[in-house]
């Protein structure tokens, strides 16, 4: 098995020592380095600890070594594509998100900025956070296992103002919905 936690570690800027004194109980930096690189035996308790002080799923620290991970191998910047120094492992935005589940709204049919073949990876939140997000795309579930997608313009109470992304279309009002996700990440095939 591969050890992923300093892919991870990386992916979400965190230093040694910081992940060190996330854990619970905190540890020293060069006990996480030496997880890290192997030479200090990952245990299932250590797992638990680090993939918590992450805020990631346990079974995200570690893979298989005969699958391939995708890679990061470049960067576009402002001089055009660079390699990176070294490549590193690229990480699921499934993978980041801990506890918080993830779901994906796939578009078949294209509307608004969004093309057939999207898919948008979106994070759900409790409806109480719905003010925090307003001008941002979410998907919110209706009655009869229906759903509206579409920039959240308002939150009044229980009531929360989405507007489809299609030209033309009326704002759906939502009244106490369980949940709501916001996208987190736009994944479009070439």
């Amino acid at each position: 098995m591969i050890n992923r936690i300093r892919s991870i570690r990386k992916e979400k800027g965190m230093t040694l020592a910081e992940l060190a004194v996330a854990c619970d109980p905190a540890t020293t930096p060069q006990t996480v380095g030496r997880l890290e690189t192997g030479t200090r035996t990952l245990s299932t308790a250590w797992i638990d600890r680090i993939a918590k002080a992450l805020g990631v799923k346990p079974e995200s620290l570690i893979r298989s070594e005969s699958a391939d991970a995708p890679e990061v191998i470049a960067a576009l910047t402002n001089a055009g594509a660079e390699a990176l120094a070294k490549p590193r492992e690229a990480i699921l935005p499934s993978e980041l998100a801990g506890n918080v589940p993830i779901v994906c709204l796939v578009v078949e049919a294209s509307q608004g900025e969004y093309r057939e073949g999207d898919q948008l990876w979106l994070r759900r939140a409790d409806p109480d956070e719905a003010g925090s997000f307003v001008n941002r795309d979410v998907l919110v579930p209706r009655a009869g296992g229906r759903f509206a997608f579409g920039r959240l313009i308002d939150r009044q109470g229980t009531l929360v103002g989405i507007l489809p992304p299609g030209v033309g279309q009326k704002q759906q009002v939502v009244d106490n919905p369980p949940w709501l996700a916001i996208a987190t990440m736009l994944v479009r095939p070439l």
